[in-house]
């Protein structure tokens, strides 16, 4: 897929993340928009082996969102990939609907496991890379986290769980964006140095510009073909709220949906066509 596609794609992400928030009246728009660029490069940049046509697919790739609460950004990307129609994406947290505010796998296809109880996302993504691996799978599996998730010990028993069983068909990401609901990560329960910690506990460990879409198609890409007895971390370092100027690095819209008169300037920073700042 051409780059500009791609990027393309990006831009439709967030413009359906902004769009369903609104829609619900509520929802986590930052840790939505600060993800979008791993979920395209993933999906749409080569990297996942998977099938919207079948998504249990046995020989299919594996993607766990820890950080639940971002679930916009993976029914975007699912949607935009073709695993359910993108108008149901308007339905985000009404009664009855399959697209909850957190992802329930016994409602949509496409979502792997129910999560967002913080810190159990990278046991989970452990367990089934040690399954694949005891059923003799060259299968790989990719997790999501954000970086305020990481203060859970959970996490960490996971992380020397992944290195004791030797899952190097396991890739972390880190979505390092420096905010979490209650303000800086640094000031709730520090997460810097998180590349060392990962080191620490025998992962290996890569750097990666979280919004540059070709870097981490060429990263992901790599660490994917290379296999290999050690898992992989990638912290990614993004913004919260990419892309919408009034969102980035603001705590306050960890989880605060835009009003009317929001989305249209939103709409019209992502380069939506037609978008009304009024």
């Amino acid at each position: 897929m051409e780059a500009t596609e791609v990027e393309q794609r990006a831009r439709n992400i967030r413009e359906n993340i902004v769009r369903m928030i609104a829609e619900a009246g509520s929802g986590h728009p930052g840790g939505s928009l600060s993800c979008a660029d791993i979920l395209t490069a993933l999906y749409f940049g080569g990297v996942l082996d998977h099938d919207p046509c079948d998504p249990n697919d046995p020989d299919r790739d594996y993607f766990i969102l820890g950080k639940g609460h971002a679930a916009p950004a993976l029914y975007a990307t699912l949607a935009e990939a073709g695993y359910f129609p993108a108008d149901e994406l308007m339905t985000l947290r009404k009664l009855g609907s399959r697209l909850q505010g957190h992802p329930d796998s016994n409602l949509l296809e496409g979502v792997e496991v129910s999560t967002g109880s913080l810190g159990q996302g990278l046991s989970i993504a452990a367990g089934a890379a040690a399954g694949l691996r005891l059923d003799g799978k060259e299968n790989r599996v990719f997790a999501l986290l954000g970086d305020g998730e990481c203060q859970e010990g959970q996490v960490w028993e996971a992380a020397t769980f992944s290195v004791h069983k030797r899952l190097g068909n396991l890739v972390a990401i880190v979505d390092a964006n420096g905010l979490q609901i209650d303000g800086a990560c640094t000031d709730v329960c520090a997460t810097d140095n998180l590349g060392e910690k990962f080191a620490a506990f025998g992962w290996e460990v890569s750097s990666v510009d979280g919004h540059d879409i070709p870097a981490l198609i060429e990263l992901l890409g790599n660490l994917k073909a290379a296999g290999g007895d050690v898992p992989h971390a990638v912290i990614a370092a993004t913004v919260k709220g990419k892309g919408v100027s009034f969102m980035e690095n603001q705590a306050g819209w960890h989880g605060k949906a835009p009003n009317a008169e929001e989305l249209a300037v939103a709409l019209a920073e992502l380069g939506v066509e037609g978008a009304d700042r009024g």
